[in-house]
């Protein structure tokens, strides 16, 4: 491997996670965004997909790694415009190693509502940590964004961006894509439940012990 593709593994690999987000359904067109980190612990080098991609016909091209501070380490083409985001992030939560940024319809419907989806299912307090908190709304593709995002995503996996979508982390970018596939299901349900009155939340003990086995797996690096 030479020099001029030492992160095309994981640049593939972020190609594959954005490829497979966009036949789930969780993004149309160009929207949304998926990074990984790169390189060793502490390089501050992610490789993330570029702005204005078009999934139907992406490619390698359409991922470039960059340091955090968005300078091009490795690809051609400009890092998505919200890679503020995706970095601060990383920042903020060492556990993270890969962020999926989605606009899945039901997801994006409570993040316009600001309306928070609380603990309903076990598998999600199991899986994301909890509820899923809403972001206090910022511009677009800025640090304010980034610095929301995280206040609302705490130590859970997933937070709703305030008028804008979903954001969903993990300790790979697998994890990262299930955790955005299962917050859109549990959004559905939500929704539908709705239509039959309050939906009732999990009992607060059982939320306390799966909180507890979320965190057992978190340190055992999302397994």
């Amino acid at each position: 491997m030479t020099a001029a593709n030492v992160y095309e593994s994981e640049r593939r690999a972020v190609l594959d996670a954005a490829r497979a987000m966009h036949r789930a359904g969780l993004v149309a067109v160009s929207s949304g965004n998926v990074s990984a980190r790169v390189g060793p612990p502490g390089a501050d080098l992610l490789a993330i997909t570029t702005a204005g991609k078009d999934y139907a016909a992406m490619g390698l091209g359409e991922v470039v790694a960059v340091d955090f501070d968005g300078e091009p380490v490795e690809g051609e083409g400009l890092p998505s415009t919200e890679m503020l985001l995706h970095t601060a992030v990383y920042r903020a939560r060492p556990d993270v190693r890969a962020v999926m940024h989605t606009h899945s319809v039901y997801a994006s419907a409570l993040a316009v509502a600001g309306e928070p989806l609380p603990p309903l299912i076990d598998e999600m307090v199991v899986g994301i940590g909890g509820g899923i908190a809403v972001s206090a709304y910022a511009f677009p593709g800025t640090e304010e964004l980034g610095a929301a995002v995280v206040e609302a995503l705490g130590e859970r996996n997933a937070a709703l961006i305030r008028n804008h979508g979903l954001v969903g982390v993990g300790a790979t970018l697998a994890e990262a894509l299930r955790v955005c596939e299962m917050a859109e299901r549990i959004a559905h349900i939500y929704a539908a439940a709705k239509s039959f009155g309050a939906p009732a939340p999990l009992p607060p003990d059982a939320v306390e012990t799966e909180t507890a086995l979320f965190r057992m797996r978190r340190e055992a690096g999302g397994k």
